[in-house]
């Protein structure tokens, strides 16, 4: 189960680092046109920002090894974060990367959840707190 866990970690190190590294070139139009109006910055500096966050999360799942869980917690935080940028982009109509209908967009907004578990289970985060909710409850007596 472990490598299992270490390989889903590393995929999502390699998938993170890529997308920061797309709101940063290639990319930068796309990313552009999702951040929401009412953010109350300029959508430059959103795109750059979550781009140099991405990077830096990547980077940490893959070589931060003693930190894995928080840093598991931390991205997952991240992907909660940047979710309502996506139901925005639904309810708004907007398109980006070729996401051109809303149930496109929609479908997006379904593996969002999934990148959270993901964050969690491959730095075995979830499992960390379920076991300390465990003993913190088996302890009280």
């Amino acid at each position: 189960m472990e490598i299992a866990r270490t390989v889903a970690r590393i995929a999502l190190s390699i998938f993170l680092i890529f997308a920061g590294a797309a709101h940063l070139t290639f990319a930068r139009a796309d990313f552009l046109a999702q951040v929401p109006g009412w953010v109350p910055l300029p959508t430059d500096v959103v795109v750059v920002v979550s781009g140099i966050v991405e990077i830096a999360l990547g980077a940490a799942l893959a070589l931060w090894t003693h930190r894995r869980t928080e840093v598991g917690w931390t991205t997952a935080a991240f992907f909660i974060a940047v979710f309502p940028g996506n139901v925005a982009q639904f309810v708004d109509g907007v398109d980006a990367f070729g996401l051109n209908s809303d149930l496109a967009r929609g479908v997006r907004l379904l593996f969002q959840p999934l990148l959270v578990l993901w964050a969690l289970w491959s730095t075995a985060a979830w499992r960390q707190w379920r076991r300390r909710r465990r003993s913190d409850v088996g302890g009280r007596s």
